[in-house]
């Protein structure tokens, strides 16, 4: 669908706007798949850097703030770049390359004319990949990239941040490839199984019937990564291992990639049980959301105290992710900027009212 627009973007002044910037496609097949059905990737686009975006013929305009213009570019080009490798592309992956275009902002400038006949630089070639015999998993967002490039390169990373923003699959993702690739000899996924705030002896069925729905969400990464029939086949000879954190306990693993996962809800003493477990050869990663912890009031988060006590610790990474790193639907995001938002506040006010507290008790005596 062919497109004219002459307003500007909303909330942008007109003395404010760069020149418009105009983007050439030779190639109509790609063209139609890179602005999408009624040009609803042209609208994604618009909406998400608050820039408008002109479609005429094989031209695309582009007119915002010099800043979002800039941005607006490189993810058409990131995009078509996608196309013309053969991938293809819908409104998670457009969402994706708006997040990752500010990484590409300060690279070298983009041709205006971006055509087969004439490649586009890769810009994906800085960017960290987990390579899986599926394919090749990318970073869809800022935060993941550093978190990609920690996974390849520590040996004991810690992911922190809300779900969504894909911690735990990557992970896992990174795990099987070094599997796959005969660079460690086993994958270990953990979890403290405290999340339903049930006690495992009074649920009915066997030791692995209890453990199996906490343990869950592990499984359907690996799953993701491998055919089901070679999950089970590794893991019946010992290559993988799915277990809750007290299995852990006295043991020292070596050469393997251990990744524990809601480790929010771990206690101190669990964590440095789990922390001093990590042995010749092998990896080790901590994920987990501290705005979601399951534990008793009285008990500290031994993530918590892991952060605070190792955060300058040489060889240790840790990662923050934040609701701009959310790779789930853009109304996650969303929710948990209202919630953090929420919690910002209410903790203000009990802070005035704790303040106030203190103030009056010293004028009493």
């Amino acid at each position: 669908m062919n497109t004219t627009r002459t307003s500007p973007p909303p909330s942008v002044a007109v003395a404010e706007l760069a020149q418009p910037v105009t983007l050439q496609f030779e190639n109509n097949a790609l063209l139609a798949r890179l602005v999408g059905d009624h040009d609803r990737h042209l609208r994604c686009l618009e909406e998400g850097l608050e820039v408008d975006v002109a479609r005429r013929g094989n031209r695309i305009s582009i007119r915002g703030l010099p800043e979002t213009t800039s941005l607006a570019r490189i993810t058409l080009s990131l995009l078509y770049q996608k196309l013309a490798a053969g991938e293809t592309i819908d409104i998670s992956a457009v969402e994706a390359a708006i997040r990752m275009s500010k990484v590409h902002e300060s690279r070298p400038t983009l041709p205006l004319s971006v055509a087969p006949a004439t490649p586009v630089a890769n810009y994906d070639s800085a960017l960290p990949v987990i390579r899986l015999r599926h394919g090749n998993i990318e970073p869809r967002s800022p935060g993941q990239a550093e978190y990609m490039r920690a996974l390849a390169s520590r040996e004991l990373v810690f992911g922190i941040g809300p779900a969504g923003t894909g911690k735990t699959y990557l992970a896992v993702a990174q795990a099987v490839s070094l599997l796959l690739a005969g660079s460690i000899d086993r994958i270990i996924l953990s979890r403290p199984a405290v999340e339903a705030g049930e006690r495992l002896g009074f649920l009915p069925g066997d030791m692995k019937d209890k453990i199996d729905p906490y343990l869950r969400p592990l499984y359907d990464a690996l799953h993701d990564m491998l055919p089901g029939d070679q999950v089970m086949r590794r893991m019946s000879a010992g290559e993988i291992e799915v277990a809750p954190l007290a299995f852990m306990r006295g043991r020292t693993l070596s050469h393997a990639f251990v990744i524990l996962d809601e480790a929010q809800n771990t206690t101190i003493a669990q964590m440095k049980m789990f922390l001093t477990r990590l042995g010749p050869g092998s990896r080790m990663v901590v994920t987990g959301d501290l705005t979601q912890i399951d534990l008793p009031y009285d008990t500290p988060s031994g993530l918590q105290d892991a952060v605070n006590t190792l955060e300058n610790v040489k060889g240790i990474t840790i990662s923050r992710f934040e609701a701009a790193d959310v790779v789930r639907h853009k109304l996650v995001a969303r929710i948990i900027e209202a919630y953090d938002a929420k919690t910002t506040t209410a903790d203000k006010k009990g802070h005035s009212r704790h303040k106030g507290r203190q103030e009056n008790n010293g004028t009493a005596k």
